[in-house]
């Protein structure tokens, strides 16, 4: 769904090449007006397709020669040639009428005049976009202007034309009739015959002849360089032109600087792009929609999601009105960033402006609402796009299956999985059938997961390194420690490799099944990954040596992925509580603050001392409690005042496919303990204690917290 923008370039880079200003050269004093009564070109039309124009090799030798050739028949000059009154005079006509310059009718009579002339101009370049392109058929063409053709009837005819091949010819026939001044202004309403059919090879060719014949660029000549660039789609290409700038003594504008801010932001330079739009709001510049969308997304791309939203601040302080393209650009940030509120608020004041949403709009919505787990609105938006006839491709449909396993939106997931096998537009992938076996698994519904597992491989598909995974999950938590060991043989003979998830899911099944059964699934462990089989003995065969242990648990979780060492370092502090070695377990917790595994469990205020337990397990969080009652108490010997309040948070726990919920498993254990700690009424998953209960209640211990068995 990758767009591409176009550039907006200045008015003057987009328009004819010729300045509005000008025009005031043709203006002679006193101001004479033809009038033409009557003025006919005979001409029959032709039909061409745009980009298949053709030219000969020896009109452009830097452009490669064209593979087919337009064939012209033999009455084309006929077709074109004015007529006799009309061929003799340059001036078009022998009646004129003298009009003051400085009178109000003189502008509108010029306006009148220019336009009866630039109609028998512009059949006269059809007839050259259609002729064959040589040298002689042009020339011919354009003999019926006489020797002393105008810049301005040049500029007319260069201007109506379509074919950049046959203008080129054109403009070798008025260089050798129009002052050399005016050269450059032929040569820029040719480069932007090149930019309207996409052929930046052609104009950069093109530009290079004009150095070679001694022909200075101006800004006009960069801007359409610039803007051919960009809708070629080689943001590159344009900032090399821009920067080239300099080099040729042609300083930019505000215009084009402003349309670069896109450019830059396209091509990822932030800090050009940044540079030239604080310059742009410093200096007041026209910025135009496209600009801001192009820094939307670059701030979205970059991960800046902040910046998104102040860019969109900005557009409404500089008055500039957001299109679909720049609410879709906040969308699908607001997506990445999982801000699903905000995609919400946005979406709604882009209806209000009148905008309707398209695919990528509802897609973008989709995404967020997906990934922020927002499952109504997730589904609200599902069925707006069934009832509007969106499709829903493949990608979309996933979206909704995996936000379906982390929520357990069992029945939503099953109709939308017979909508998508009735779809005519896409069919299940090994991503879908990943995702709902996933949801099974973690929702212990062993014979949906196993039936869908079998569909799958009915439909072709492997069972890949997730899929097993998740079985590993479910019959984990299930004690099934045969079929834990089944799938596991099954990855070996697959030969796939054990990642970091999948190792632990077996420690985590280790700590679910009883303890007979923990060698099946350390033999299981130590051929998926050596390291983590050395540290489990030191669990299970309680061998001696603390540096030694530490040492090794240091190399298996530096060895390990990153999003994976937290919850691995979990399982084994987990599967140390069931195991009823406490030591190993403060060693693991200890090894992880060292590591960075665990950061900011404790902080301290004047006012506050606080554990924070969320995302924890339970072993984890019950070691984490001992640790810190016993640092409490630690600090009370030594003489240390406790703060007013101590807190414990836990989390709300409230999640759908949670097992045992934090907060109830701690409230139970404090009540066990005796320990003075109680809910608080204002805040989910927090328990507090005030100093005088907690410093009566820890001096009358006799001995460290042990951790429940």
């Amino acid at each position: 769904m990758a767009k591409s923008y176009l550039l907006s370039c200045s008015a003057s880079a987009s328009s004819s090449p010729c300045p509005p200003s000008s025009s005031a050269r043709y203006h002679p004093k006193p101001i004479t007006i033809t009038i033409t009564s009557s003025i006919s070109f005979p001409y029959t039309s032709r039909h061409f397709n745009l980009p298949n124009f053709s030219f000969p090799h020896q009109l452009f030798p830097l452009l490669p020669r064209p593979k087919t050739i337009l064939q012209a028949t033999t009455n084309t000059l006929q077709d074109t040639k004015l007529d006799d009154a009309v061929a003799k005079s340059p001036s078009l006509s022998k009646n004129s009428i003298w009009v003051n310059p400085k009178s109000p009718r003189a502008k509108q009579l010029w306006k009148n005049a220019s336009h009866a002339r630039s109609s028998p101009l512009s059949k006269l370049a059809k007839s050259l976009d259609s002729c064959i392109p040589t040298h002689e058929h042009v020339s011919e063409i354009l003999n019926v202007l006489g020797d002393n053709v105008l810049e301005r009837d040049a500029v007319i005819i260069l201007d109506a034309m379509v074919n950049p091949y046959t203008a080129l010819l054109a403009v070798n026939y008025f260089k050798q009739k129009i002052k050399p001044s005016s050269h450059i202004i032929l040569y820029n309403v040719a480069l932007k015959r090149f930019r309207e059919v996409k052929d930046f090879e052609g104009a950069e060719k093109l530009f290079d002849e004009m150095l070679q014949r001694g022909v200075h660029p101006n800004l006009i000549t960069f801007s359409t360089m610039i803007s051919c660039a960009s809708m070629c789609s080689l943001p590159r290409k344009a900032v090399k032109w821009f920067e080239m700038m300099p080099s040729f003594r042609c300083e930019p504008d505000n215009n084009l600087s402003s349309s670069m801010i896109y450019v830059y932001a396209r091509t990822g330079n932030t800090d050009m792009a940044l540079k030239l739009y604080a310059r742009a709001k410093a200096e007041k510049w026209h910025i135009d929609t496209v600009v801001f969308s192009g820094l939307i997304k670059m701030f979205g791309m970059s991960g800046n999601y902040d910046g998104c939203l102040n860019v969109y601040n900005d557009m409404k302080v500089l008055g500039a009105k957001p299109n679909l393209v720049t609410y879709n650009a906040l969308l699908y940030a607001m997506g990445r960033a999982k801000r699903a509120r905000e995609a919400k608020a946005i979406y709604k004041e882009m209806i209000s402006n009148g905008l309707s949403p398209t695919w990528p709009t509802y897609a973008a919505l989709l995404q967020a609402y997906c990934r922020a787990r927002f499952s109504k609105n997730a589904m609200r938006v599902y069925k707006e796009m069934k009832e509007k006839g969106k499709d829903v491709d493949v990608v979309l449909y996933n979206m909704l299956f995996d936000m379906c396993a982390n929520v357990g939106c069992v029945d939503e997931a099953v109709k939308i999985f017979e909508d998508m096998k009735s779809s005519a537009t896409c069919r299940p992938d090994r991503f879908t059938y990943a995702s709902l076996i996933n949801m099974y698994s973690c929702l212990r519904k062993i014979l949906e997961m196993e039936a869908m597992f079998n569909e799958m491989m009915e439909s072709g598909f492997e069972p890949d390194i997730i899929v097993l995974t998740s079985l590993i999950h479910c019959y984990g938590k299930a004690k099934r420690t045969d079929d834990v060991v089944k799938i596991c043989n099954q990855l070996m003979d697959l030969g796939i490799s054990a990642d970091g998830r999948f190792c632990d899911c077996l420690l985590h099944a280790m700590s679910q099944v009883p303890k007979e059964e923990h060698a099946k699934l350390a033999d299981c462990i130590e051929k998926a990954n050596p390291k983590l089989g050395s540290v489990l003995r030191y669990l299970t065969k309680n061998r001696e040596g603390d540096e030694d242990f530490r040492k090794e648990a240091s190399e298996l979780f530096n060895s390990t992925e990153p999003d994976v060492k937290k919850s691995m370092c979990n399982c084994l502090i987990d599967l140390c509580v069931n195991l009823e070695v406490p030591d190993r377990a403060r060693d693991l917790l200890d090894l992880g603050l060292t590591l960075r595994i665990y950061s900011d469990i404790q902080s301290r205020s004047q006012a506050r001392w606080s554990l924070h337990l969320k995302r924890l397990s339970i072993g984890a969080a019950l070691t984490a409690l001992s640790v810190w009652i016993n640092d409490l108490s630690k600090a009370l010997e030594s003489g240390e005042e406790l703060p007013p309040l101590l807190g414990i948070n836990t989390g709300h726990g409230k999640h759908k496919l949670s097992d045992k919920v934090l907060p109830t498993v701690f409230e139970s254990y404090l009540k066990e303990l005796k320990a003075p700690f109680h809910k608080a009424t204002d805040k989910d998953g927090w328990f507090l204690a005030t100093s005088e209960a907690a410093t009566s209640w820890l001096q009358s211990r006799v001995s460290t917290v042990a951790l429940p068995q």
